[in-house]
């Protein structure tokens, strides 16, 4: 775990090339000091070019942090660490990201009602003048809707809060009230892998990467 390691890592520059404020959060519950760099990657792979979900967003959250970490090098004063991170909802071995409207958004949960889904999370990191990514992985978390009249699920969009998460709700708001249970790790669906993240940096510092 990185607790150990805070100390150290508080004299590191660390980027997140993310604007989620979830991500964001987390890094914060860990106690990792830490500044946004937002990426200027547009996510607009073409998914049916990949053979599972978990490839694609592994890509995504590598190409967010790899647009970041480009911007730095030969700086005077680079970033230890760059971190890119991207979640999205499947259900039916399909993906589904942020709603483009109210329309798909309703579509979603819809869908998602009186079943079960996953939430794939990933995490790429670049250490300092990295031209290529030093580790990535990705998180799993299943999900369990309760069911969803039309009503309720209007009544939800109103809120405004589906309009900018994956898969159309937010486990961390009022979202959290849709969802009846949770297999794995909850901040995976909030939208980062807080102990997978923690485990993985412990390593990457043990063995003098960092």
């Amino acid at each position: 775990m990185i607790v150990q390691h805070l100390p150290y890592l508080s004299s590191k520059r660390i980027v997140l090339a993310s604007q989620s404020p979830r991500r964001r959060e987390i890094l914060d519950l860990l106690g990792l000091k830490h500044e946004v760099v937002v990426s200027g990657f547009e996510e607009n792979l073409d998914k049916s070019t990949f053979s599972h979900p978990s490839e694609y967003v592994l890509e995504n959250a590598r190409c967010k942090a790899e647009e970041v970490a480009k911007r730095f090098i030969g700086s005077d004063a680079p970033p230890d660490l760059v971190i890119g991170s991207d979640t999205v909802v499947i259900l039916d071995n399909k993906i589904l990201e942020k709603p483009l409207s109210e329309a798909e958004a309703f579509s979603m949960l819809k869908s998602l009602s009186n079943r079960n889904h996953t939430v794939l999370t990933s995490v790429a990191l670049f250490l300092k003048d990295a031209r290529t990514c030093t580790a990535s992985f990705y998180e799993a978390t299943n999900v369990s809707f309760a069911e969803l009249n039309d009503n309720l699920i209007w009544e939800y969009i109103r809120t405004r809060e589906p309009m900018d998460k994956a898969g159309a709700y937010g486990i961390q708001g009022i979202g959290g009230s849709l969802v009846k249970g949770v297999e794995g790790c909850y901040f995976n669906v909030m939208g980062f892998p807080m102990h997978r993240f923690a485990t993985e940096l412990a390593r990457l510092i043990d063995q003098g990467a960092v």
